[in-house]
């Protein structure tokens, strides 16, 4: 709602740019005429043409996005061209140049024709008004047609071009009641208001080069996470109204995301309660199942939508892929897809990145194969799905039968019987009843994917970015965005951890800014897990894993040998620590022999 007002705001502002000029004394001639023959055919074909001129340039820029993820750099651009119309009038000139011709003629056509003032010639006057206005729009409607292309064309695209063109077709009608007297005051404030075009053309370019940069990725991937839990997700909750069932579920959700068993405490009474494997369980209708649109691509898949699955089953997985609790429950989806598919069952996943690489559609397509995943897969970078849901976790499964309702959900890992137990009912009430024996109990997990040792584990998620990074041990807390030579604690509490080298650490990760440098953390579990990525340069990184100052031995994780050395080649979660028998404190070092290496969060198990 906000962005729709600020677009009503700035299509209302347009007026003030001043290749729209020469148009306006013919659109003054007629403020005289009655409205309904003149005034209002000019604002409709205004209004059509200026949709119609943007609303081509959103989709062309979606249609590019979607064919290949490079068309990011097309629309980035885009914004850079436009932000130079708005520094350099002259380029604007003769880069708009057929526009305005094409305007010029309409409107001469439209003078000549306007002697006896009909509506033809109101309405031919609008078009080109419209074909003026277009190239003349500010900033805010340059940021909606880049939104687009970046994102891809939606009904809350056409929405904020719809009120761009309302503010705009605004203005126009103010000047058409005011007359000259609007113009002679827009005279008078040209020169002010180009300077502040220029300016705000050169704030547009420094954003283009931070887009470049890949400044703005660590900014996106948390604008719409619930992990920030800010005023925008309830602005939009607010505003947006939801789904029932989404205003059900956001009163059991309170927590961020990468949950574990535990957050089965926290949920519904009816998520926890044990069935009896023979008695039906209650499955109450919690709304329908919520559009799926709004992903930016499909994997394994053509886009599905509510329509296309009714009387199926359908199983909503929320995952991304460097999230370790839902590595640890993919198993039992998989299984669940693979068992039931012939009866029925659909299983989707709808991937929300958490780190900003998991933006990168390559890389989610090479977890998905790397991880077996041969479901249905929506790449919701732009958290649409998420929202829809109402969604607070990862992971989070949401069971829908066969008439499009939503009537189970479960949170976070664990219960894979009793969700397994309402698959199976829901099949059944769907006419596939012969479910067969539970899978659940003899899905062998291995490595990362095994179940966690929850009764001994007393170490939390740990961020390393700035943002979100607790229990640092480095003498005077963590330098934001800047390169500072740190030096690891000589001794570590429990969950304390350090830096050792130079290192750049930003709000959701630290980049090795020297040839080699050191991780150290002070932990009481079976498994750790870090998050890390190589470079910008895509080079492989070079490590070596200890454990209490010796080689990890029998206790090395699946992405580490006995001897703890390893390599880091691609932005994941690495298991680098699993012990066998009594869980104990000790004191993991991870030294890097190569610079440019990435870490984002520890997980433990």
């Amino acid at each position: 709602m906000l962005l729709i007002v600020l677009a009503y705001l700035g299509g209302a502002l347009t007026i003030l740019s001043p290749c729209i000029l020469p148009v306006l004394p013919f659109v003054f001639s007629r403020a005289d005429q009655p409205f309904a023959r003149s005034g209002l055919p000019l604002l409709a074909g205004m209004a059509i043409t200026f949709a119609a001129v943007a609303t081509l340039a959103a989709v062309g820029g979606g249609w590019v996005t979607q064919a290949n993820q490079y068309g990011r750099w097309l629309a980035v651009a885009l914004l850079g061209i436009f932000g130079l119309t708005l520094l350099l009038p002259s380029f604007a000139e003769r880069l708009m140049r057929p526009f305005v011709s094409a305007g010029n003629r309409l409107t001469e056509f439209a003078q000549a024709d306007g002697q006896q003032v009909r509506a033809s010639s109101s309405f031919l006057l609008g078009i080109a008004t419209g074909l003026l206005w277009a190239p003349c729009a500010g900033p805010i409607l340059g940021l909606v047609l880049t939104g687009a292309a970046l994102r891809g064309a939606s009904v809350g695209t056409t929405l904020l071009l719809v009120a761009y063109a309302a503010g705009a077709a605004t203005s126009l009608a103010v000047a058409l009641l005011i007359g000259g007297r609007v113009f002679a005051a827009m005279k008078r404030s040209l020169g002010a208001g180009e300077w502040i075009r220029r300016g705000i053309g050169a704030a547009m370019l420094l954003g283009v080069v931070a887009i470049s940069l890949g400044l703005d990725t660590g900014v996106l991937a948390r604008v719409s996470t619930v992990a920030t839990g800010g005023i925008e997700q309830k602005l939009v909750d607010r505003l947006s109204g939801g789904t029932a069932q989404a205003k059900a579920l956001n009163s059991d959700a309170a927590a961020p995301a990468q949950t574990t068993a535990a957050t089965d405490a926290a949920a519904p009474a009816m998520m926890r309660a044990a069935a009896s494997p023979d008695a039906p369980l209650s499955l109450p209708v919690e709304g329908e199942l919520p559009s799926l649109s709004g992903a930016v691509q499909w994997l394994n898949s053509p886009p599905l939508t509510a329509q296309d699955l009714r009387g199926k089953v359908v199983l909503v997985d929320f995952w991304t892929y460097s999230c370790i609790n839902c590595l640890r429950s993919l198993p039992y989806v998989k299984a669940w897809a693979q068992k039931y598919r012939d009866q029925g069952l659909v299983v989707i996943g709808v991937h929300a990145p958490e780190f900003a690489f998991e933006r990168n559609v390559d890389n989610v397509k090479r977890a998905t194969h790397d991880l077996g995943v041969d479901y249905p897969v929506a790449i919701d970078n732009n958290y649409a799905i998420w929202r829809a849901f109402g969604n607070q976790y990862w992971p989070a499964h949401y069971f829908i039968d066969a008439k499009g309702q939503v009537r189970f959900h479960h949170f976070g890992e664990g219960d894979y019987a009793h969700s397994e137990q309402v698959i199976q009912q829901l099949l059944a009430e769907a006419g596939h009843a012969n479910a067969g024996a539970m899978v659940s109990d003899d899905t062998a997990a291995k490595g990362v994917q095994m179940a966690a040792d929850n009764a001994d584990m007393q170490s939390p998620e740990t961020y390393v970015g700035y943002e979100r990074a607790e229990n640092f041990g480095g003498k005077g807390g963590e330098s934001h965005d800047r390169v500072h030579t740190y030096a690891a604690p000589g001794q570590l509490a429990l969950n304390e951890w350090g830096l050792a080298g130079a290192w750049k650490v930003g709000s959701e990760q630290a980049s090795l800014a020297a040839s080699t440098g050191t991780i150290v953390y002070r932990f009481h579990a079976r498994d750790l897990h870090l998050v890390l990525g190589p470079g910008k340069d895509n080079k492989p990184v070079r490590f070596r894993v200890s454990i209490d100052g010796a080689a990890p031995g029998d206790a090395h994780g699946s992405d580490v040998e006995a001897d703890g050395t390893g390599t880091v080649t691609e932005q994941r979660l690495y298991q680098l620590v699993r012990q066998s028998g009594d869980v104990k404190d000790h004191t993991f070092t991870i030294e890097f022999l190569d610079p440019g290496v990435e870490a984002y969060a520890f997980t433990f198990g």
